[in-house]
């Protein structure tokens, strides 16, 4: 036979046992003594077995009583464990985040700020990515990420997009390169030279040989790549020069490799992309502060 018990029961019996007496239970509870009292016989005519003994004042309870209580304490410990993720949940320190990011950032960069993002969101779990803008904006735009870095420009119905700072581009050199000396590198310093670029259909790439064709260079282009550490490690391994956005670069740096500001003014600039008209996202609208915050600590300083 199916037992009726609700809530007002359970808190009742609960409160008993924690206080050892209807007096304790009711102050517990902010109720009047016949309130539990009566709460308590009514519990025990459902159940059809006695719950306590009375002592006095005293209720000590039974051996069924003992039983169904540390089944209450389980019920209340998942209780004040969803009251734990909800307050966390309303003060950003719980829920999930799904990020897609170039490969460009993602070996330190993207890592780094995850990393910052997490350390006062214990309860927070990150998903990235690294992939192509144009996959980027697609799964954003259809809701599959809550936030995307791309390489502007890129348009998409279905998204917005926030510019990020600018970043120059760098040319990345074999440390026993003869032109690992120089403080600065021009693109007429890498005429004859073999370089290793970015794959033609990046708009970094149409910047790189936009600039070739205005001063009348051809470049000897011995390698292509999508993927700007791929570029890095290229030249590491002593293929070629690599020209590729500075925040490709770890802080730390490769030994086998050097980096040297360009002559010439090219840039890459990245975005932050979220889908249009989503319900506002706190912790998206973080995790977006903390790369723009990055960005700009790493941008070199004016003059």
């Amino acid at each position: 036979m199916k037992i009726e018990m609700n809530m007002r029961h359970i808190e009742a019996f609960r409160a008993v046992m924690i206080s050892g007496s209807v007096v304790g239970a009711a102050r517990l509870l902010n109720v009047t003594q016949p309130g539990v009292s009566r709460t308590i016989a009514l519990l025990e005519l459902r159940l059809g077995y006695a719950l306590f003994q009375r002592k006095g004042r005293r209720l000590v309870p039974t051996a069924e009583a003992e039983a169904l209580y540390r089944e209450v304490e389980h019920l209340y410990v998942g209780i004040d464990r969803i009251t734990q993720v909800a307050y966390d949940i309303g003060h950003h320190r719980a829920g999930a985040l799904r990020v897609a990011t170039l490969p460009a950032l993602s070996p330190w960069f993207i890592p780094k700020v995850i990393a910052t993002f997490l350390q006062t969101r214990p309860k927070v779990r990150v998903f990235v990515q690294t992939l192509p803008s144009t996959q980027i904006a697609e799964l954003v735009a259809t809701r599959q990420f809550d936030i995307g870095v791309v390489e502007l420009p890129m348009s998409r119905s279905g998204v917005s997009v926030r510019p990020l700072p600018a970043c120059r581009i760098v040319a990345v050199l074999p440390a026993r390169h003869r032109l690992a000396g120089h403080d600065r590198i021009t693109l007429r310093d890498l005429a004859g030279e073999r370089l290793v670029l970015p794959s033609p259909q990046s708009y970094l790439r149409y910047q790189i040989d936009d600039a070739f064709n205005r001063q009348g260079i051809v470049p000897d282009v011995v390698a292509e790549t999508p993927t700007s550490p791929l570029v890095c490690a290229l030249a590491a391994e002593g293929t070629g020069i690599g020209l590729v956005s500075a925040w490709t670069l770890a802080p730390q740096g490769d030994a086998r490799i050097v980096q040297r500001p360009l002559g010439e003014r090219l840039q890459s600039q990245y975005a932050c992309m979220r889908p249009e008209n989503a319900a506002p996202m706190a912790l998206a609208d973080e995790f977006e502060a903390l790369i723009e915050a990055g960005m700009r600590a790493m941008a070199p300083k004016k003059a």
